[in-house]
């Protein structure tokens, strides 16, 4: 899609180069405040557990994100945003809202919020489980 490619450019221009598209199940879904357990991203996001981890690591390493103990299960880690975390995502969703703006001006208000409803649509569809023939349905 171009808005994620220019959305990525952006966030480059803007001191994030290492941000890619599979860290957007992390900064998509993630609490800037509190922080958020794996397997709630991964829930939010329609993802694996697996490949959120895998997206998690990577972050972790960047320096955008920072596990710390779950204070309600010991077991569970809660995923938390660093300071650069934070800039990220702040940057990002004000690049989407210029993103978005562009294409309220060129489509029209009514037809922008069409399309958010079909997007949200489809993602619903898209976190449905699998039943016969490899189609979704609503849980």
């Amino acid at each position: 899609m171009a808005a994620v490619g220019h959305l990525r450019s952006r966030l480059a221009d803007l001191g994030h180069e290492d941000i890619r598209e599979g860290h957007g199940c992390v900064f998509g879904f993630i609490d800037l405040d509190e922080g958020t357990r794996l397997t709630e991203l991964a829930d939010r996001s329609g993802l694996t557990k697996q490949a959120v981890g895998e997206a998690v690591t990577e972050l972790e390493r960047l320096g955008y994100v920072k596990r710390l103990p779950d204070p309600d299960d010991g077991r569970a880690k809660i995923i938390k945003l660093t300071d650069w975390g934070v800039d990220a995502v702040l940057k990002g969703r004000r690049v989407f809202a210029e993103i978005e703006a562009g294409w309220a001006e060129q489509l029209g208000p009514e037809l922008l919020a069409k399309f958010r409803e079909a997007a949200t649509a489809i993602a619903e569809l898209e976190r449905a489980p699998v039943v016969a023939a490899g189609r979704r349905r609503a849980a």
